[in-house]
Parts: C-alpha cells; structure tokens; sequence
C-alpha cells in the first residue's frame, strides 16, 4: 500500500515520504480500515516533529519514531476484523481515532489503510461524508471530556470559547450550543463569519479587542488557544467560573521545546485545590471514555448538532503541504487527507 513515512524527527518537509510499504497485520481485537479520508491537527505535528522533547517519553520513541505511518484520525471501510472483534464486520463505514489509549504517537491513518482497535471506532452516519467524519475524533473528544466531562457547563450558562475557529474550537462551540448555553467565540477578523455560522451568539475580534478588559464575565472560559494568565482568568470569570485549559504550545512557539506546555498544565493541576477558577471536575460528573465520546459524536452528527467544518483538503503525496498549512494557523476547522 501507499503511506507517508518518517524515519526520525524534525519537520514535516524535510522527514516525511510517500513509499509502498506492508499493509498492517491486524491483531485479534483490531479492524483493518481501508483509508477514505484522515484528519492533519496539531498532535500529529508534536508526534511528526517530536517536539516538545519529553513527548517523546510517552509512547513515540526516543530517538526516532517507534511507529513509521503519522495520522490519528481515520474514516473508512472496515476491509476485515480480528477474530475477536465483535462491533463491526466487513462493509462497515467507520470513523475513529487510531489507537485507545492516551499517546504521543504516530497512528498509521496517513496510508491507504490502517489497523484500529475495535473500541476507537464508531460507524459513521449514513449522511455524513468520510471527510467530515475524519474531522470528528480527537477534537471531538477533547471537547467533550472538557465540556460534559468535567460536568462545568449548565444551560443558560455564558460560555466563551478563546480560538473558536479551529478543529477544538469549533466543535466547541457547537457542543456549548447543544447543552444550552450562550456561546461567545474568540478568534481573528477572517474567521469570525465562520464562528457565527457555528451558532455562537456573539463573536470577538481578538486583533480589535480584549475580551479580558471589557468588563464582561463568564461562567466558564474554554481556552483553546491557552494564551491566558491567571489573571486573566480572574477578570473575565465570574466568582464561581471556571477557566478550563486545553494546553495547546502554537507548535511550539509559544513554549520551550523540552517541555512545551506539560510545566503549565501540571502547575493548574497543582493549583487547581485552592483556586475556585480552576477547580476539579465535579465529584459526581461522569468522566466519558474514548469509546463512550464516540458513539455520542456519532449521534451528534447524525442528528445534525454538529457539523465538522474542512478547511481544505489535500491528497496523500501532499501531506506535508498539508502541515506548513496547519502550522501557519490560517484555517478555519480541520484540514484533511484523502489517499
């Protein structure tokens, strides 16, 4: 099959090929999926890059990449199941993420096929195209293990998303929009139509204006972008808000490149106890698992709640075009693959 393939680290442009190589041997809890369509993010640029450094500690090799094939996300066509897969069959369309567990690696979608754990996998609604389907996994997820999951958000809370037009961003939006709350979005000037489209009740400029400073307070802050002090947090809540930090590094520009955001997002962690504005997910809030978020996402885009939004879209051999794309930051939602 064909594949986009790295051997060591460093930028996309400069480690990343397209060559014939095996097709994955599926193991007895795993499918393989024939490729219809992937999703490129900023985790499979930290994976691809290897930056920052201790990332590499948590599951991606240490010197060089223990597995070859970049890409988490995946839609497809389920071309044959291990003999203790249950879930699925042969002809099923599928989206998913690549693996289950929480890592820093490589996951085998950037090639014609891959080899998924049946618990990753969800079958993709009948009206959804494999390219919005792609666009869904790790996004989704994040936005529901820090929305439902944390068991903050209420109806008719005020909720502003800070960076809303991007692949987080936008489902954000659009999930806060689903539980009842009124929605501001944060992003640049050329991606506000967008946010609007998303539902949001109203939109800032973020090169115009600064939300932290208008005087406004919200019952919970969604930071995709992560470029809030505490401070700032303490301005723009309200006096039981809660801030709650995604951790994105802006490819590693705005953090060092041993170890990026991981000292930030542990000191959150640390303080978390003592200050109100980031406190614990509720006691009683079910935390959802990989596999529970995507049989939810699939209902969601079934039922026309959520509506992932394609950037662009580019062909395998131009996957790392697809990344200098990405790191630039001009796209509004998600850029996908399509072998």
């Amino acid at each position: 099959m064909k594949a986009i393939v790295q051997d060591r680290y460093g930028p996309p442009e400069d480690v990343l090929q397209l060559r014939e190589i095996d097709r994955p041997v599926i193991g007895d809890d795993e499918v393989l999926v024939r490729v219809q369509a992937a999703c490129v993010h900023p985790d499979v640029w930290h994976a691809v890059s290897g930056r920052p450094y201790v990332l590499r500690l948590m599951g991606a090799g240490v010197l060089r990449p223990k597995d070859p094939v970049p890409g988490m996300d995946v839609a497809g066509q389920v071309e044959a199941t291990g003999k203790g897969v249950t879930r699925f069959e042969p002809g099923d369309k599928v989206f998913g993420e690549t693996f289950t567990e929480l890592q820093w690696r490589n996951g085998g979608a950037f090639a014609e096929y891959v080899s998924v754990p049946q618990g990753a996998l969800a079958l993709k609604p009948a009206g959804v195209p494999f390219e919005q389907a792609a666009a869904v996994p790790t996004s989704g997820f994040i936005a529901l293990l820090n929305l439902r999951g944390g068991g903050w958000i209420q109806p008719g809370q005020s909720v502003l998303v800070n960076g809303a037009a991007g692949g987080v961003g936008s489902i954000a939006v659009q999930l806060a929009k689903v539980y009842g709350a009124r929605v501001t979005g944060v992003d640049s000037t050329e991606k506000l139509h967008m946010v609007r489209e998303l539902g949001a009740d109203h939109v800032i400029d973020y090169t115009q204006e600064d939300f932290v400073r208008q005087g406004k307070r919200y019952d919970l802050i969604f930071d995709v972008a992560s470029n809030l002090s505490l401070a700032d947090c303490k301005r723009a809540l309200k006096p039981k808000g809660t801030h709650v930090l995604i951790g994105h590094d802006h490819f590693g520009d705005a953090v060092g490149r041993i170890l990026g955001s991981v000292p930030r997002v542990l000191t959150y962690f640390a303080l978390s106890p003592f200050l109100s504005q980031l406190k614990n997910p509720a006691p009683n809030a079910p935390v959802p698992t990989l596999s529970d978020s995507m049989v939810v996402l699939a209902e969601l885009l079934e039922d026309g709640k959520l509506t992932p939004v394609i950037d662009r879209t580019y062909p395998l051999e131009d996957v790392p075009e697809a990344m200098r794309y990405l790191r630039a930051g001009r796209a509004c939602g998600r850029i996908i693959i399509t072998p």
